[in-house]
């Protein structure tokens, strides 16, 4: 569907933050609610294109969704989109699947199982020394590991693509400022620790999900080694 709208071309318009949507947006998110609430009507549903349902703070299980992760990538005709689909229960995610439909990939999860793409296992990278890794976020949150030699990849607007790259060894350490949602991160989070690696506020503390505000606060990911080194050097 989403392939669909790209070639044939879309509305799009702006809402609340001037944060922009299309078409695509709204009727992938229906297309979406439709068919996974009528195979799991007990759980909750929280999406960027629905309006909040507080009833799905008393649901174990609920399903996060973003039915386009990147929506300025997609509406200005760039390939790092993605749509992302995340199961939580009592709060951290148990199953996963993220579409990247301009590459032909999708990842998936499920919590104790490992991580894949396209059926293929994904592991993360083992490196764990700053200089030289390959890493992608917001500018002023890279500035002190390219300094000690970091290599600073180009923009991946998808925030969820952003982790699934450290998860599939693409990326060594991807960042996110704060006001980071749910949906940007609850299948990617998923993927992330399956693969190997760590996806933390600079704490330590993991993201916990479905609660009544579904922001987050600033987060690290990266594989293990490399992982404990930034929470070091930030704290």
């Amino acid at each position: 569907m989403a392939l669909d709208f790209a070639r044939r071309g879309f509305k799009s318009w702006t809402k609340a933050h001037a944060s922009p949507v299309t078409e695509a947006d709204i009727a992938i998110d229906r297309f979406l609610k439709q068919r996974l609430m009528a195979a799991r009507p007990d759980f909750g549903w929280l999406s960027e294109e629905t309006a909040d349902d507080p009833s799905r703070l008393s649901r174990r299980e609920v399903f996060i969704v973003d039915p386009i992760d990147g929506t300025r990538a997609f509406a200005g005709g760039l390939p790092d989109w993605t749509i992302s689909i995340g199961i939580v229960r009592d709060g951290r995610p148990v199953a996963a699947a993220l579409a990247e439909p301009e590459a032909n990939r999708v990842f998936a999860a499920a919590l104790g199982h490992g991580a894949t793409v396209n059926g293929r296992r994904i592991v993360s990278s083992s490196r764990a020394e700053v200089h030289g890794a390959r890493m992608a976020g917001p500018m002023a949150m890279l500035e002190r590991s390219h300094r000690q030699g970091a290599v600073l990849l180009p923009k991946i607007h998808s925030l969820a693509l952003r982790m699934a790259k450290v998860a599939n060894g693409e990326v060594d350490a991807s960042f996110a400022g704060g006001q980071s949602h749910d949906w940007d991160l609850a299948a990617a989070d998923l993927l992330v620790h399956e693969a190997g690696a760590s996806l933390t506020g600079f704490d330590g503390s993991v993201p916990v999900y479905n609660r009544p505000k579904p922001t987050h606060f600033p987060l690290v990911c990266a594989g293990s080694g490399l992982h404990r080194q930034l929470l070091d050097e930030r704290r």
